[in-house]
């Protein structure tokens, strides 16, 4: 479904998402610049880093993958594939299209490039924008990349398996630009952990049939002829779980956290912060719990949180018989609000006591 216009259509925001448009025009400027001349250079790179043995790639064949919709084309690549890996020479595959199904639906995915080598090999090339910089990069940036890239490994075994001779690099190319230049580098990754933990997610996914025969009978999704509140109640239907993290990868994301929100679930302050907290799910049994009007003493979620909560107290609290909310004085200086004393900077200190008396009256903890 369009969840874009879905959010609009139940009067939500959409969540944006994505690259800038500065960082895609220059991301698809550094792309055709790695794959000119018929890819030479990206061919280069690829022999180089992998193609020990092998002889360097002449004339390397382009398959033409055009096709109608994204079943053609994926059908063309299989096609394609299965070509350039009976003539036994070296092929270039631009923007192939795989199929990979996820939860019971297919997913069509679409990588940079594909190389099949002479001895039956393919290998996934990843085209990055962000810079290798004494041949490393940004590792935060680099494992996103593997995890991409395992996602179309994934997908080309399942092509492979029905192809004689053919079989898949764990290794895949990651091609950026060199140090602070426009120049084109490499480097190999090997995506075998991340290829795992892709087939074990899944698994473990519940599948889209199993979800449905959950819904309500008669609930839909089609945009025609739908109101809003029909909508909305259609996807109160759908179980979710919010996650700050959703804001970058679904356009239902303000909804979720929305609806989070209403129901004090701990979710919408993040899954790290879910995690530590177990069994407790709300922002209303997190708080009972530090009270001690709830939970159970030999939690040890229950315990650390107690624990917290008393270290709180005793830090506001300050030495016994002081005032934490009382401004303070350098020394051998007045406060400024006292005619017999005299005061060097009135001013600020001033300032700090009108500001603790505000958040004493409000009744809110001094900073």
């Amino acid at each position: 479904m369009d969840k874009g216009a879905l959010a609009e259509a139940i009067g939500s925001p959409s969540a944006a998402f994505g690259q800038s448009q500065f960082a895609f025009m220059r991301g698809n400027a550094f792309e055709a610049k790695v794959k000119g001349d018929g890819g030479a250079e990206l061919l280069r790179l690829l022999h180089e880093r992998m193609g020990a043995g092998a002889e360097p790639p002449r004339d390397a064949s382009s398959p033409d993958l055009a096709a109608a919709g994204p079943e053609g084309r994926a059908a063309r690549t299989s096609l394609a594939l299965r070509e350039a890996t009976a003539a036994g020479a070296w092929a270039l595959l631009d923007h192939p299209m795989l199929a990979l199904e996820v939860a019971g639906s297919p997913a069509y995915l679409e990588p940079d490039a594909v190389v099949v080598h002479p001895d039956g090999r393919w290998t996934v090339v990843e085209i990055k924008s962000f810079p290798m910089i004494d041949a490393a990069a940004d590792p935060s940036k680099v494992g996103a990349a593997a995890r991409q890239s395992a996602v179309y490994v994934l997908a080309l075994e399942r092509v492979a398996a029905l192809v004689e001779g053919a079989a898949v690099d764990h290794s895949v190319l990651l091609v950026c630009p060199k140090d602070f230049s426009n120049l084109p580098t490499a480097s190999v990754i090997d995506v075998r952990k991340q290829l795992s933990v892709t087939r074990r997610q899944l698994t473990r996914l519940a599948r889209i049939e199993e979800i449905a025969d959950a819904l309500p009978p008669g609930t839909t999704f089609d945009l025609d002829g739908q109101s809003g509140a029909a909508l909305a109640t259609a996807v109160e239907a759908v179980p979710a779980v919010y996650a700050p993290e959703c804001l970058a990868a679904c356009e239902l994301a303000f909804h979720c956290r929305r609806r989070a929100r209403q129901q004090d679930a701990v979710a919408a302050l993040g899954r790290s912060l879910r995690g530590e907290l177990g069994s407790l799910t709300t922002i209303g049994e997190v708080l009972s719990a530090a009270r001690g009007e709830s939970g159970d003493p030999v939690d040890p979620t229950v315990a650390a949180v107690r624990r917290a909560a008393a270290l709180r107290a005793e830090a506001l609290a300050g030495p016994p018989g002081t005032n934490v909310c009382a401004p303070r004085t350098p020394t051998g200086t007045g406060t400024g609000t006292d005619p017999d004393s005299p005061s060097t900077d009135a001013g600020p200190t001033a300032a700090r006591a009108d500001g603790a008396a505000a958040r004493t009256e409000a009744g809110l903890p001094c900073r």
